[in-house]
């Protein structure tokens, strides 16, 4: 069986992508919230608060970290694109999910898909050169808006794993 932790695989280290390469991972981003949305929906509050696996978070708090983090990354590539190599904050996730904003999942579900769209328009206009601008994470070091789009590619639909998985496991 494979590591439930990484239904579908580990996360891609990219530094730079062809325009392909770009497109492809651009319509996943822009298709993801309904995609996730999908994997969610009829889903009971106590189904909702099943961990994905064991020690993982429940598909409520997934939900939300999804959210946050895309957001995060919005944030991240406006930075980018405005200032020379600027150093982004991190965020303490697991508390993060842990705040009381984070009870009814259809907020973070409506923030996820405005989000994308305006995330989407922005990574649309980029030309060559702004692909690579870089911003500097405190633990992963510089990242290009490259690198960025194929790890949050790889994030969205990594999460939507889980929640499928689960839901295929348990039946629902």
């Amino acid at each position: 069986m494979s590591d439930p932790r990484y239904p579908i695989g580990p996360a891609p280290a990219v530094q730079t992508l062809t325009h392909e390469q770009r497109q492809e991972r651009l319509a996943h981003l822009a298709a993801l919230p309904e995609e996730f949305e999908a994997a969610f929906a009829g889903l009971s509050d106590a189904q909702l608060d099943t961990p994905y696996r064991e020690g993982g978070w429940t598909l409520r708090q997934l939900a939300h970290h999804v959210a946050d983090s895309h957001l995060n990354a919005y944030v991240r590539t406006k930075l980018a694109l405005t200032e020379d190599r600027p150093t982004v904050k991190t965020y303490e996730e697991n508390l993060w999910a842990e705040l009381p904003d984070t009870r009814a999942i259809a907020p973070s579900l409506d923030l996820l898909r405005g989000l994308h769209r305006r995330w989407v328009a922005v990574l649309e206009s980029l030309t060559p050169e702004q692909w690579a601008r870089v911003f500097v994470h405190p633990v992963s070091g510089p990242n290009t808006l490259d690198t960025m789009l194929a790890y949050y590619t790889w994030h969205g639909q990594h999460h939507t794993a889980h929640a499928l998985n689960l839901r295929q496991e348990r039946g629902w």
